[in-house]
């Protein structure tokens, strides 16, 4: 109640100054002459002269106003995560609800993937073009100690040259014994094109790390199931590591530019392109305390060590990619786009482990050369891609992505997609280290097949969103434990085909100041082995108020949202790989988790409040987990802002 009254008085000191005297003209003619000026300075530089533009050149403006996408997006990620299960503490890894939400590259990837969400990729950096200089501040509290802040300023010296600078810090203590997570992300963004448009360069540098408090879970769910008033404290729960922390960084170089041949822009245009993309990363898991205490028992959670403490494991990885490439444009025709790249990594340990039937290398290391082309076109309500790219050294990898999308008008619009591709095995799954004995692994496993249909309808009435996929040669992590409370796991590769489908639709309906909106998914495999488990249904749905007061200065946002997703079988959580694993033996999910929200908006501050979980006093304990041995969140108000400043 003390933060609910805090907030209404914050807001209403915020409004005090936008309520309008009724005797006072002299201030009336002062306020209007303020609304003069602010017309005259908006038709100088309007809203779309606040541009924010994607690697794939696709371009979007500042967004200032309260809808409901943006509640949906005021989170640890700043997107809507809609399919995305967070684990307790803020900062920590999601459970994959939405197995559509899985993107795949034909290239090896680092792996540790449960390190990943908050890991900003180069398609996911932004650039920008503003007429004045633009801040964006983000505030967030946490569960416990700390607060997360996300802060970006943009200007442009000229017109032709942009630079950005932003930084997302997080630190949170968490409500169970050993969950801290510290975690940052700084990028510098750089954008330039000549008076005569002939040269085009963006280009950006991130450096990323995020620190983990790794727990292992709890030890006894039944003291968290049975609503013991004894563990309403949850830090007198027991979990299994007591010190262990997880630690990913990374750095990246990136810039992608291009130059027109002709002088002049025409009909007819030739390009030479060139992306350059260098990146290092290095993953540490540390657990100086091997043996676990479970009451008077003894437990080694990961199995036999080399070490009887003190754990430290180490990798490193770096790689380089160059793609150089040539453009012919015709306005008529389309773009052409021929390119051949230069893929090459180096992945490695410090050290070589003899094993009894098999030696551990150190590293694995290759040079990936591909050949490529692209066709784009676009005209009139019609939008299309088609890429094809193969490997012209040994390796075995190609890639067909095509793309079709019709505007009907501007509130309906189709698209199509269509993927097929022979991915490499990413290196975690074919090399692996560890001071556990059973986490030593050196394989050499097949390419993954994937193969996806996609098609999306936006219209006046709904959104909705359907995907076909085939997965072959499908590689996972296994749970090979045969003794209670040790867990033990390695990748597998499964042989036998994978039929995967998704649909979702969205739709809001609206009468007089309310609002329902629900998103709704529904997902299907056939295989004949439990591989890939995903929940039937998900389910959000928000029924929410919003109307205008203080003579319209502020705006105000009320309701309830409902999370829902049936019952299966959950991958299980790994640390000391930070990745996730099959299991069949618990599942989790049917449980409803209810938030409250009240958001304001005031010119350009966005004010946030919100009850999380205000139903977990009476939900179901059972099911009540992210992941197997990790419970869900606790009912917690958390508050904070997004304020945006154009100067």
């Amino acid at each position: 109640m003390r933060i609910l009254l805090t907030a209404f008085l914050f807001l209403v000191a915020l409004t005090g100054f936008s309520q309008e005297p009724v005797n006072e003209k002299l201030q009336k003619s002062l306020l209007k002459t303020k609304e003069q000026k602010a017309k005259e300075l908006a038709q100088k530089a309007p809203i779309t002269s606040y541009r924010m533009i994607t690697l794939d050149r696709d371009t979007t403006y500042v967004d200032t106003s309260l809808t409901i996408k943006k509640e949906y997006e005021y989170n640890y990620l700043r997107k809507d995560n809609f399919g995305l299960l967070p684990f307790l503490n803020e900062g920590q890894t999601y459970t994959t609800l939405y197995y559509g939400l899985n993107h795949f590259s034909p290239y090896p990837e680092f792996g540790y993937q449960g390190k990943h969400f908050n890991y900003l990729q180069p398609n996911q950096i932004k650039y920008y073009s503003v007429a004045t200089p633009l801040s964006d501040l983000y505030f967030k509290t946490v569960m416990e100690q700390g607060q997360s802040l996300d802060a970006f300023f943009t200007v442009n010296p000229s017109e032709q040259f942009n630079f950005s600078v932003a930084y997302k810090g997080l630190r949170s203590l968490g409500k169970y014994i050993n969950q801290l997570s510290s975690t940052g992300n700084f990028r510098f963004t750089t954008s330039y094109h000549t008076k005569n448009k002939r040269y085009f360069i963006n280009a950006h540098y991130t450096g990323q790390d995020m620190l983990n408090g790794e727990n292992g879970g709890i030890t006894t769910p039944t003291d968290f199931e049975n609503r013991d008033t004894d563990f309403k404290q949850r830090q007198r729960l027991e979990v299994y590591l007591t010190d262990a922390t997880s630690f990913l960084k990374g750095k990246r170089i990136f810039f992608d530019h291009n130059f027109r041949i002709n002088p002049t822009l025409g009909s007819n245009n030739l390009y030479v392109t060139h992306q350059f993309n260098y990146e290092s990363k290095f993953f540490e898991y540390y657990q100086p305390t091997v043996t676990s205490t479970i009451g008077d028992q003894l437990v080694n959670r990961f199995g036999d060590s080399y070490f009887g403490r003190g754990i430290n494991d180490q990798v490193h990885y770096n790689r380089m990619y160059n793609k150089v490439g040539a453009i012919y444009e015709n306005t008529t025709l389309g773009r052409f786009q021929f390119f051949l790249d230069d893929f090459r990594y180096n992945y490695y340990y410090n050290t070589i482990i003899i094993l009894q039937n098999q030696n551990i290398p150190s590293s694995i290391n290759d040079k990936i050369n591909d050949f490529g082309a692209q066709y784009e076109y676009q005209k009139n309500n019609w939008k299309g891609k088609l890429l094809y790219s193969n490997s012209i050294t040994s390796q075995s990898l190609t890639s067909i992505d095509a793309s079709l999308q019709y505007q009907l008008n501007a509130k309906n619009k189709f698209s199509f997609g269509y993927q097929n591709m022979n991915k490499l095995p990413d290196h975690l799954y074919n090399l692996h280290q560890s001071s556990y004995i059973n986490y030593n692994w050196y394989n050499n496993f097949k390419n993954e097949k994937i193969n996806t249909i996609t098609a999306t309808a936006s219209t006046q009435w709904a959104e909705a969103s359907l995907q076909i996929s085939n997965y072959d040669n499908h590689l996972f992590f296994s749970d090979d434990s045969t003794v209670d409370r040790v867990q033990l796991i390695s990748p597998k590769q499964y042989e036998k085909s994978i039929q995967y489908l998704s649909i979702k639709v969205n739709k809001e309906i609206k009468y007089w100041k309310l609002a329902l909106d629900n998103t709704i998914l529904y997902q299907k495999t056939e295989q004949e082995d439990d591989v890939l488990n995903v929940p039937k249904i998900v389910t959000r749905n928000t029924l929410y108020f919003s109307d205008y007061f203080f003579a319209k200065a502020l705006y105000l946002q009320t309701g309830v949202t409902f999370n829902y997703y049936t019952k299966y079988y959950a991958n299980g959580y790994n640390p000391v790989i930070s990745d996730f694993f099959v299991q069949n033996d618990t599942k989790i999910g049917d449980f409803p988790n209810c938030d409250f929200f009240i958001n304001a908006r005031i010119r350009q501050c966005r004010i946030f409040l919100k009850a999380e979980h205000f139903n977990s006093a009476w939900a179901a304990y059972s099911r009540f987990y992210s992941a197997p041995d990790y419970p869900s969140r606790d009912f917690i108000v958390r508050f904070g802002l997004v304020w945006n400043f154009f100067q």
